[in-house]
């Protein structure tokens, strides 16, 4: 019975600890306003003409990143496949 009640607690207190951090992430994340303040920042920290840049770099790297994945996902397709299909017996 002490048992019992102990995995009891020690379960209780586990999912406050995890409701605590959850909440905890939750509060620093930012809302509206601070996204304007945060776009405001780099605006003035890269200027006008170097956000281009950086945007399109970022928009190249996204996807360099998504052609991977999809090529990924195709050689993963195409090896199951591979695995899928009877093997040709010989006669």
């Amino acid at each position: 019975m002490v048992k019992v009640l102990y995995l009891q607690q020690l379960l209780k207190t586990s999912l406050s600890n995890k409701l605590m951090t959850n909440l905890l992430l939750l509060g620093f994340l930012p809302s509206g306003s601070e996204w304007i303040i945060i776009a405001l920042v780099i605006l003035l920290l890269f200027g006008g003409k170097k956000i281009p840049e950086l945007m399109r770099g970022l928009g190249k790297g996204v996807k360099s990143f998504k052609d991977g994945v999809n090529e990924a996902k195709d050689e993963i397709n195409k090896a199951k496949e591979d695995l899928d299909k009877p093997a040709d017996t010989g006669k």
